[in-house]
């Protein structure tokens, strides 16, 4: 299947290059597209530095979510079966998406979620803020979904064409697709279902969770997000008796 490997970047010039080079070592069969979301530092310039890899230069900072809507957008337009998610700061590792695309294709899977926490391991160390918000969208979306998953923020995915597609029509494509996005799609009757992979941490530059006010503000736009598809899911159940 024609597979697209999509690496939203933002001032990422001391790990987009390491990035790069371990993806075509490991993962050879699927095609590269970098979205550089107007970085300000020479990301881009590390970037023209290599052959054989596509990359988009945003016009405009968009953040995390409007570059991965941008790849998705690339993917439809070019006519791609698959597409895996990848971060740009070094934290995925290229090996372990080449088992999770061998599970997905086992599972036939519409979203297959490379998770950091299926097994006990404690090899890879979340933030005080970052682990809490894992836990709350757990529990959201066993309630909502009666469905279990253990990694609601995991940006390590790989999605089918259908959803994909549809990922590229939403409009006002939330800011933090995760949790609230994994909800719709579980309650819309996509199958979703999760892999344990290893992770690194973030070793140079500045994760888009760090400090206080940026996970406070993840929280209530997540928290926000969230009640909305509540209260439309309780709107269709009335609705149909």
């Amino acid at each position: 299947m024609k597979t697209l490997l999509i690496i939203p970047a933002y001032n990422e010039k001391d790990n987009i290059g390491r990035v790069i080079s371990e993806i075509r070592n490991d993962l050879d069969f699927a095609d590269i597209l970098i979205v550089n979301d107007c970085s300000t530092d020479d990301t881009l310039k590390i970037l023209q530095g290599f052959k054989g890899i596509k990359y988009i230069t945003l016009p405009v900072n968009l953040g995390y979510a409007g570059a991965l809507q941008t790849g998705f957008k690339y993917a439809v337009n070019h006519n791609y079966d698959v597409v895996i998610q990848f971060d740009g700061d070094g934290q995925h590792i290229a090996n372990e998406a080449k088992e999770l695309y061998d599970f997905f294709i086992n599972k036939k899977a519409d979203i297959v979620i490379g998770s950091r926490f299926l097994s006990n391991s404690v090899e890879y160390k979340n933030s005080f803020f970052r682990g809490l918000g894992t836990l709350f969208f757990r529990k959201i979306i066993k309630g909502l979904c009666n469905v279990e998953v253990t990694d609601p923020t995991s940006g390590f995915q790989i999605l089918s064409k259908e959803v994909f597609e549809k990922y590229s029509k939403i409009n006002n494509y939330p800011e933090y697709p995760d949790a609230n996005l994994l909800i719709q799609m579980i309650l819309q009757g996509y199958k979703v279902e999760e892999k344990y992979v290893k992770m690194r941490n973030r070793e140079f530059g500045e994760s888009m969770h760090s400090g206080v006010l940026k996970p406070t503000k993840y929280m209530i736009k997540m928290f926000y997000a969230i009640a909305l598809i509540t209260m439309k899911k309780k709107y269709l159940i009335q609705k149909n008796y």
